[in-house]
């Protein structure tokens, strides 16, 4: 699916025509630079590889600068390859955000906040045992885990305590509901993983 590379700038909500409040999310869409062009005959597939939100030098490396250099283009912080695309495009090509229009529906892609290690409670919604009739310090335990002499293990994927959050999420059809031009934004229906200036693709 073609799409773009951008930045989480955070949430807001908006009245549309019936008065109804609608929370959304504001995107900086590109513009993305084309880095590099695949085709069939070189990499047996075709796809645009895109960069995004530029770099110093001194971050970049030799082989980095030299493969930008090639686009006429600055080093970019972000790098996303992208398939279906239409139309003759060609190497330092910029795309813009009016690549969408509003009311088409798209996919959002990212990296989910980072909790840390979590217990049961917070984790995988467990209740907890009773806040009364003596307990002791149970309130948020897990909970017996394991069976008896048999099995004598711990089944794999049992629902235990562990690190939680900073995993790739991607959140299907999000209703576009703007499309700023002159500024590169993007402002979806509801809300998309990561946290604010956190990088996310945009696919239709």
């Amino acid at each position: 699916m073609s799409g773009l590379i951008g930045k989480k700038i955070g949430m807001t909500s908006i009245f549309d025509e019936n008065g109804k409040n609608i929370p959304c999310t504001v995107i900086q869409a590109g513009p993305c630079v084309i880095t590099q062009v695949r085709t069939n005959e070189v990499d047996g597939y075709e796809a645009l590889q895109l960069g995004f939100d530029d770099k110093t030098d001194k971050s970049t490396v030799n082989a980095a600068k030299g493969h930008f250099k090639k686009a006429g283009t600055a080093a970019k912080r972000k790098v996303v390859e992208f398939q279906g695309f239409d139309g003759d495009h060609k190497l330092g090509d910029e795309i813009t955000v009016e690549h969408f229009a509003e009311g088409e529906f798209v996919d959002v892609s990212g990296t989910s906040k980072g909790k840390g290690f979590q217990g049961v409670v917070k984790r995988h919604g467990f209740r907890g045992s009773s806040k009364t009739h003596g307990q002791q310090s149970m309130l948020r335990a897990p909970g017996s885990v394991g069976a008896a002499s048999y099995p004598a293990r711990i089944f794999k994927g049992m629902r235990m305590a562990g690190q939680m959050g900073g995993e790739k999420v991607k959140v299907q059809n999000l209703k576009v509901l703007k499309v700023v031009a002159d500024k590169n934004l993007l402002v979806v229906k509801g809300c998309v993983p990561g946290h604010k200036n956190a990088y996310v693709t945009i696919q239709k």
